[in-house]
């Protein structure tokens, strides 16, 4: 269902590449060595320094895409275990690809990437971002922390026949929960994750996973919310102004919440048009880090890469038909 919406020498150690930023290595990466191309990604994939799965040792000898362990020999690819794995596109396509996905604010879709990079098929750049965005969630992240706003949304365009805004059953539109830090009156850093229904089990389990005890929590009067302040938070809840109301200037009592559900939704239409609802997970993923990541879009490069060589090679079939996330994932 588509949601529509309005030893170099002998023996090589990566930490003599450590601290080469964007700029400076992307600006000549297509125009250089073959060579500088892996020596970049290894230092994306061992940002500490080579080591070996097998012995732990950290000196290897390269060789090509191949780095054998000077200890023991072991050969690990420099693409295996990671998305990159098995992938028959070169990785001056693939270093593009993630420039112009991080550093352009409105994003890129498959067609655009497919004319920019000359590709022959659709599928090969529909793939490439799946892939990427895959890769945008750093299970290792710090959670959400100080004051914090959480709002409900619905991403998908206006259904006849609903009987008010809670209603789930028959409904075509995607059920989404959005967390954002306060900082003064700008936004700090945000989590989105697509959520089954309104329940108290569910909201109170996107805030754990998400969310530091201790912080303050602000959201509307919705009565799933009740009950946080038992497991560690502190809860401020307010009664949210009618829609009729809001549109007429009333203050939102979570406006940096609505803020973001607004910039994505926009987001959604001017990019995409139409997303899968059940890819839509890594879409809030790749808004999130975009948001995240706003005020250092070519840092977000480097990140992205690094994130990329900690992700498995997920098959074809498996990200087409979205069999590899959760029917209601909570990455965010």
């Amino acid at each position: 269902m588509l949601i529509r919406l309005f030893q170099q020498d002998s023996t090589y150690s990566v930490r003599a590449w450590r601290g080469l930023h964007f700029p400076v290595v992307f600006v000549n990466f297509s125009g250089s060595s073959p060579a500088k191309r892996p020596k970049y990604l290894a230092n994306c994939r061992w940002p500490n320094g080579f080591k070996c799965p097998r012995c732990g040792n950290q000196r290897a000898y390269v060789m090509t895409r191949l780095w054998q362990c000077a200890g023991c020999r072991h050969q690990v690819s420099l693409t295996s275990g990671t998305i990159l794995h098995n992938t028959r596109v070169s990785l001056v396509l693939w270093f593009w690809a993630a420039y112009l996905m991080t550093t352009d604010k409105r994003g890129i879709s498959a067609l655009l990437l497919q004319r920019q990079l000359e590709l022959r098929r659709y599928e090969t750049a529909w793939m490439m971002l799946h892939k990427l965005r895959r890769a945008m969630v750093n299970v290792a992240r710090e959670p959400l922390y100080g004051e914090v706003e959480i709002d409900e949304a619905w991403i998908g365009g206006p259904q006849a026949g609903l009987r008010g805004s809670r209603q789930l059953k028959g409904r075509r539109a995607a059920l989404v929960l959005v967390a954002v830090e306060k900082r003064g009156k700008a936004s700090g850093r945000l989590r989105i994750a697509v959520i089954p229904d309104f329940k108290t089990t569910t909201l109170s389990a996107f805030i754990q996973q998400h969310i530091a005890p201790g912080s303050t929590i602000y959201t509307d009067a919705l009565k799933s919310f009740t009950g946080l302040d038992n497991i560690g938070y502190r809860h401020i809840a307010r009664a949210q102004p009618k829609t009729t109301e809001l549109r007429k200037g009333a203050k939102s009592v979570v406006p940096l919440a609505d803020r973001a559900i607004g910039n994505l939704q926009q987001w959604l239409i001017g990019t995409y048009h139409g997303v899968s609802r059940a890819q839509l997970q890594v879409y809030l993923d790749e808004f999130v880090f975009r948001h995240n990541r706003r005020n250092q879009p070519m840092a977000a490069f480097q990140t992205l890469l690094g994130l990329g060589t900690q992700q498995q090679s997920t098959a074809y079939s498996r990200i087409r038909g979205a069999l590899d996330l959760a029917p209601t994932s909570a990455h965010g």
